[in-house]
């Protein structure tokens, strides 16, 4: 699931992230890439405290509801619409079965040994990176 975020940037200040249906739920950086990152990371919490509180998750709201909504409109001046996506860490792992070019596979160990990761580890981190992007 993505969820829609407002990215604003301020003169000489960082970026910040908003959820329109996550209200209070934010997020900043020093770069976009940043702001990002700390947004899923941010948007992952929230929805795990509101979980906790046995509270309800809303469904992601289309771009162009969020666009149409009146209630959001000063919340949307100067801001830019991406979407962020909802990575919940359960707390287990699963296993999968993959297939891989043995050339890849070799170097994803590689990486991994060099990182001091397991392979399984690697490739959550690596997964978890390009869906943040």
């Amino acid at each position: 699931m993505r969820y829609v975020a407002m990215v604003h940037k301020e003169e000489d200040t960082g970026y910040g992230v908003s959820f329109p249906d996550f209200p209070g739920c934010i997020a900043a950086g020093d770069t976009l890439t940043e702001a990002l990152v700390d947004a899923a990371n941010a948007l992952a919490f929230h929805v795990a405290g509101m979980r906790e509180d046995d509270g309800p998750i809303p469904a992601p709201r289309e771009l162009d509801e969020i666009v149409a909504d009146p209630e959001l409109a000063e919340d949307r001046e100067g801001a830019f619409l991406t979407l962020v996506p909802l990575i919940e860490d359960r707390g287990v792992s699963k296993r999968v079965n993959i297939s891989l070019d043995p050339g890849l596979l070799e170097a994803i160990d590689e990486a991994a040994k060099d990182r001091g990761m397991t392979r399984s580890n690697f490739l959550a981190s690596a997964a978890r990176r390009v869906l943040v992007d």
